[in-house]
């Protein structure tokens, strides 16, 4: 063997040596949980998924907040030709990759008492305690809140402007919560909400279930104060978040991957 192809094969197995001592890439938690219970699903190309998880940090760095241990986040794209929720599992300094999204419905202005849906990094705490719908109708025979038992995630009083009158700035109770499952949840993917983040019926009991936002209600179990409204039934996640991160991204175009209520992805915009 020659002096050149010794000297090849000795980088190669250096080469080898140094990939076998780098620390293994920690695999995304939950994803194929996701595909499984959740029924209402967005399928993000690998670019649009990039994107966004830049998006997503740089929203996390205007905050400014810097989350340095792994979990996981729930993005909200309120553009009215988007109308999407992206759950994304990482860490500020590794980067962010994608669980699964799903259509949403964020505010429609233009009637009384609706708010358009407030920009930002929104904490889910227990500051402002979550609660559970009663599954009851009101007057005109919509549960606001899904069926009964569904999770209503509480982000508190919240700055955003109104969607009435001059437009002024108000202050709205921002909540992310199911919808009723025969009059709106097949709008998802519209705006059509008073302010708050609708999301579907099985988003809703997957976060519930595996506890993907309860970092801080999780805290609470380890020191021995679970909070009732907690499923008895949960599989809690290792690594919970607490973040809701409210964006709009500006599109002028609704993408192929995130069609009108009623469409087949990939159908043209309207």
């Amino acid at each position: 063997m020659g002096k050149v192809w010794r000297q090849v094969v000795v980088l190669l197995f250096v080469a080898s040596g140094a990939m076998a001592a780098l620390p293994a890439q920690p695999s995304v938690p939950l994803v194929e949980e996701f595909s499984r219970e959740v029924s209402r699903r967005l399928q993000i190309p690998e670019d649009e998924q990039a994107a966004y998880a830049l998006r997503l940090q740089a929203a996390l760095e205007g905050a400014p907040l810097r989350l340095r241990s792994e979990q996981f986040v729930l993005l909200v794209d309120r553009n009215p030709r988007v109308q999407a929720a992206f759950l994304y599992w990482g860490a500020s300094g590794r980067g962010w990759s994608l669980v699964g999204a799903s259509p949403v419905s964020t505010g429609l202005p233009g009637q009384y008492e609706h708010f358009t849906t407030p920009l930002g990094v929104f904490d889910h705490s227990l500051a402002n305690p979550d609660f559970r719908a009663e599954g009851t109708r009101n007057e005109l025979g919509f549960r606001g809140y899904g069926i009964k038992g569904m999770r209503v995630y509480d982000f508190g009083w919240i700055p955003s402007p109104r969607g009435w009158g001059d437009g002024a700035m108000g202050v709205m109770r921002l909540q992310m919560h199911a919808t009723d499952p025969d009059l709106a949840e097949q709008f998802l993917g519209i705006a059509k909400s008073a302010g708050c983040v609708r999301i579907p019926a099985t988003l809703n009991a997957f976060m519930d279930r595996h506890a993907v936002l309860d970092g801080d209600y999780e805290r609470a179990v380890a020191m021995g104060d679970p909070p009732w409204v907690l499923r008895p039934d949960r599989t809690p996640t290792a690594t919970p978040g607490r973040y809701m991160v409210v964006i709009d991204s500006g599109r002028k175009v609704r993408p192929p991957w995130s069609p009108l209520p009623g469409t087949k992805a990939g159908a043209p915009d309207k």
